[in-house]
C-alpha cells in the first residue's frame, strides 16, 4: 500500500512576490505619470485663465445674460405657448424686467434723498452715545485711544477708497461703463430667450452625433441648475424681505423701503448677503431708534435667518443646486475677492455649473468602467424648451 506524498503549496503557486525596490519603482513611476497630468491639466487651466481675464469684458455680460436668461425665459415660454411671436415674447418680458429695474430705482432714490438728512444727524448721534459709553465703566476707554481709532480708521478708509469705488464694477473693463454693460446683458438676453430653443439642435448637428449628445445633455443640465438657482434665491429672498421688512416697517425704522430691497438683493448672495443686509438694518435700527430697537430688530433677523437656514434652504436648494455650504461660501469668498460684487452673485451659479459638469462626468466614468452610476437627482433631469 503505497503512501501518496505531502503536497507543496509552495511548488503549486508561482512565485508572484517582487523586490521591495521594484515596487516602489512601480509606485514612484505612477505618480510621476499623474504628476505630469496634473501639471498639463495645470497649464491647460492657466491658459484658460489668461483669456478669461483678457475676455472678461465680453465673458461677464455672457454669464450675467444667461442668469437673467433663466428668469425671463418661463414668462417668455407662457406668452409663446398663448399665441405670441418669439420675438414680440422676448420683447415684452426684457422690456418689463428693465421697467422692474428703474421702478425698484425710482423707489430708492426718492427715500434715501428725503431721510439722508436726517439719518446723517442721528448717526452722529449714534456715534457720540457708543463714545460717550466706551469711556465710561467698565470700559473707561481714555479719550486718545478712541482718537487714534477713529483716527486709523479714518486713514483706512481714505487710503483704500479708490478700491472702495471700483470695487463694485471689479471685472468690467474701464471703456465699458456699467450701462453699456447692463445693456449688452439684456440684449444678450433678449435674444438667448428669442432663439434658445433653436440653439441645442444648432450645437447638435454641429458638433457631431456622439458629441453633440453630451454637449446637449450637460447644456440642459446647467440650464435646469442655473434656473432652480434663480428661482429659490429669488423666492427665498422674497420671503427675507417681506418678513425682515415687515418688522423694520413695525419698528418704525427709517430707511425701512430701502433696507427691504437691499435685503432681497441681498439674498441672491447666499450666506454672505444676508449677514451684511441684516447687518446695516440693526446699524441703522440703532443709530435712528436706539439700541432697543436695533436688538428687537436683530433678533427677528436672527429668527428669519433661522427659519430660512432650517426650513427654506434645505426644502429648496436641495433640489436645485446640491452643493454643500462650506463650497457655497468658499466660492463666495474666492468670487468676491476676484471680482468684487459681481463675482459674489457669479461665484454660487458657477460652482453649481461646475458641480453638474463633473457629476455627468462621473456618470460616464461609471458607463465606462462598469460600475452601477449614482441614480440622477430631480434637479439633473434634462429640461425642454
Amino acid at each position: 500500500m503505497g503512501v501518496s506524498e505531502p503536497s507543496n503549496d509552495s511548488e503549486q503557486k508561482p512565485d508572484t512576490s517582487a523586490d521591495r525596490g521594484v515596487v516602489i519603482g512601480r509606485g514612484i513611476l505612477w505618480l510621476a505619470k499623474w504628476s505630469l497630468a496634473l501639471v498639463a491639466i495645470a497649464a491647460g487651466g492657466w491658459v484658460l485663465w489668461f483669456l478669461l481675464a483678457k475676455l472678461w469684458v465680453a465673458v461677464l455680460p455672457l454669464a450675467l445674460a444667461l442668469v437673467v436668461s433663466t428668469v425671463l425665459w418661463p414668462p417668455t415660454r407662457w406668452l409663446v405657448a398663448r399665441g405670441l411671436k418669439p420675438a414680440l415674447a422676448a420683447s415684452i418680458t426684457t422690456l418689463g424686467l428693465l421697467a422692474l429695474l428703474a421702478g425698484v430705482i425710482a423707489l430708492i432714490v426718492p427715500s434715501v434723498v428725503d431721510q439722508a438728512p436726517d439719518l446723517a444727524d442721528r448717526s452722529t448721534e449714534g456715534v457720540n452715545r457708543v463714545r460717550d459709553w466706551l469711556q465710561g465703566p467698565p470700559l473707561n476707554v481714555r479719550q486718545e485711544q478712541l482718537d487714534s481709532a477713529v483716527n486709523a480708521i479714518v486713514d483706512r478708509l481714505q487710503s483704500s477708497a479708490e478700491s472702495i469705488a471700483t470695487g463694485v464694477f471689479t471685472g468690467v473693463s474701464t471703456a465699458t461703463s456699467a450701462i453699456v454693460t447692463l445693456f449688452l446683458v439684456l440684449m444678450l438676453a433678449f435674444f438667448f430667450v428669442k432663439d434658445g430653443p433653436k440653439l441645442l439642435p444648432w450645437l447638435h448637428s454641429n458638433m457631431g452625433s456622439r458629441s453633440g449628445r453630451h454637449i446637449e445633455e450637460v447644456l440642459n443640465r446647467i440650464w435646469a441648475t442655473l434656473g432652480g438657482f434663480i428661482r429659490t434665491q429669488a423666492l427665498v429672498s422674497l420671503i427675507d424681505a417681506v418678513l425682515i421688512g415687515g418688522g423694520l416697517v413695525i419698528m418704525g425704522v427709517p430707511l425701512a423701503a430701502v433696507l427691504t430691497v437691499l435685503t432681497f438683493l441681498g439674498g441672491f448672495i447666499p450666506i454672505v448677503g444676508a449677514f451684511v443686509a441684516g447687518a446695516l438694518a440693526v446699524l441703522v435700527a440703532l443709530v435712528t431708534k436706539g439700541v432697543t430697537t436695533a436688538l428687537i430688530v436683530l433678533a427677528i433677523i436672527v429668527v428669519v435667518q433661522q427659519l430660512e437656514g432650517n426650513v427654506l434652504q434645505p426644502v429648496l436648494q436641495s433640489r436645485s443646486m446640491q452643493l454643500h455650504a462650506v463650497i457655497v461660501l468658499l466660492a463666495i469668498t474666492v468670487g468676491g475677492s476676484l471680482w468684487g460684487i459681481v463675482g459674489a452673485f457669479l461665484a454660487v451659479p458657477i460652482a453649481a455649473v461646475g458641480a453638474v459638469v463633473l457629476r455627468y462626468l462621473s456618470e460616464q466614468i461609471d458607463a465606462a468602467s462598469d460600475e452601477p452610476a449614482p441614480e440622477a437627482s430631480d434637479s439633473e433631469e434634462p429640461v425642454s424648451q
